[in-house]
């Protein structure tokens, strides 16, 4: 019993030195004005990452297709995740690729970019956003630790400072995401 209640105490740790930094909402609320703004403006919401980090992405971009906690329309989301894709371009290109090539043949300027790597130095994830800044889409990063490489690529970063094990950072990630989805659909239909 004490090993579960020692990963309570850990990831209670770890979300209340989230919260303790004000910057931390400040760049929430920035990332939500992106993305409703561009959802506004017949956009629409990309999200990519790795592992669990994919997980999240999908799980963000059903809740937006699908729904949250409301009833509404449908709202702009996908995620990078079929997996006849990722092969295709892992086996023809490599694996750093298969965000990217996504985003060059999906991705429009007024959509947002949804990147999530908890190490923020995920190859690609980080082309992603390279690629995704090329064509005049905004990046917003889900980082942890130091925020890596994909750090100065994000038009807004929100970083888990967090530097031991991943799970506890991605237990962060999914308060954010709920968060956002949260915000746009309070504020999509204003």
């Amino acid at each position: 019993m004490k090993s579960f209640q020692q990963e309570f105490i850990e990831a209670q740790h770890v979300i209340e030195s989230f919260n303790k930094v004000s910057s931390n909402f400040e760049k929430l609320e920035k990332a939500g004005k992106y993305m409703v703004q561009s959802l506004k403006g017949g956009g629409k919401i990309i999200s990519c990452g790795n592992g669990g980090s994919m997980c999240d992405a999908m799980h963000f971009a059903e809740e937006l297709t699908g729904k949250y906690r409301n009833e509404r329309p449908s709202i702009a989301a996908i995620s990078i995740s079929d997996p006849s894709h990722l092969s295709c371009v892992a086996n023809d290109y490599g694996y750093e690729f298969v965000f990217s090539r996504f985003i060059e043949s999906m991705g429009n300027r007024g959509d947002v970019l949804l990147a999530i790597s908890t190490s923020g130095n995920s190859a690609n994830v980080i082309k992603a956003a390279e690629i995704a800044k090329q064509k005049g889409i905004i990046v917003i990063g889900l980082t942890g630790k130091n925020g890596g490489k994909l750090a100065p690529l994000c038009d807004v970063e929100i970083r888990v400072e967090h530097m031991g094990y991943a799970d506890r950072v991605q237990e962060i990630h999914i308060k954010v995401i709920h968060s956002l989805i949260n915000y746009i659909e309070l504020n999509l239909s204003v």
